[in-house]
């Protein structure tokens, strides 16, 4: 309803206000890409001081490989998400990209790195073609296809009579929320990132969307390191690792056939949803 709507408009503006200001370091270094390992090593975080979300989280990832973030709401996932880009600095421990703190590399460095795709991307007033290519301006037609295209959404778009030429804002968007999420990933797709971040919104789409999203999923992730914050376990089964988060503490951590050997907390999620498919 449009009460809570404001509400909640009025608490994300908030937010934002009271972020603190984002400082790049003196001498920022430029970080180049990923050579041999990302290391969250025994971080500590509050959002509010006294009430920490993550006890000393440790993950280590190796280049290219695929880490799962499962556990209840609150349990720390989106957290860890929010400190690999910088959105906020760790209270204590240390985030390292091959050894260099995360803190010592220029913002912008760091950011041109790390693609996005969140739950419920939002789309930009502009054309479709703006919206896919805003992380590169100067992207020329065949490059806004070609990651279309591998984000299954091309056919789509040239089905529309003004094809990517399309109008779209987020306020009046025809588009449904699958839709929306195949054009932002295809819009990190374009700018081809060293380090994904995946946010999986396959919760609130048909069973066909659902199929083209794994798929895209699938092909942004090929040859990168990436975190796919999992909702559907099903999603996920082949993930390098799978890393389960309750309270912010990892309580367990493995590949799905070991967590289902384990027969813990990720083997009863894991039967609970399958119950429901």
């Amino acid at each position: 309803n449009m009460i809570q709507l404001a509400i909640t408009g009025a608490r994300r503006i908030t937010e934002v206000r009271e972020q603190p200001d984002e400082v790049d370091p003196p001498e920022g270094k430029t970080l180049d890409g990923l050579k041999h390992e990302l290391l969250i090593d025994n971080v500590h975080f509050s959002y509010i001081p006294g009430k920490e979300i993550l006890h000393g989280v440790t993950i280590k990832v190796d280049k290219g490989e695929m880490v799962a973030l499962v556990g209840p709401t609150g349990s720390g996932k989106t957290t860890v998400m929010n400190l690999l880009n910088r959105f906020y600095d760790v209270d204590s421990g240390a985030i390292t990209f091959d050894g260099v703190d995360v803190r010592e590399f220029k913002l912008a460095s760091l950011r041109q790195n790390v693609g996005i795709v969140l739950q419920d991307p939002q789309l930009f007033s502009g054309t479709i073609r703006d919206n896919i290519r805003f992380g590169d301006p100067d992207a020329d037609q065949a490059r806004v296809e070609a990651a279309a295209k591998q984000a299954n959404i091309h056919d789509f778009i040239v089905s529309l009579p003004e094809g990517y030429d399309t109008f779209v804002s987020d306020e009046q968007s025809v588009f449904s929320a699958g839709q929306k999420q195949l054009m932002s990933i295809a819009r990190t797709i374009l700018t081809n990132p060293r380090l994904l971040i995946l946010d999986e919104a396959t919760s609130n789409v048909d069973t066909v969307t659902e199929a083209k999203i794994q798929a895209a999923m699938d092909n942004v992730i090929q040859g990168r390191t990436s975190f796919v914050i999992a909702h559907r376990l099903k999603t996920i089964l082949n993930a390098d690792k799978i890393v389960v988060l309750r309270d912010g503490n990892i309580i367990e951590e493995g590949s799905h056939e070991q967590l289902l050997a384990q027969n813990g907390f990720y083997a009863e999620l894991y039967h609970n949803q399958m119950v429901f498919e």
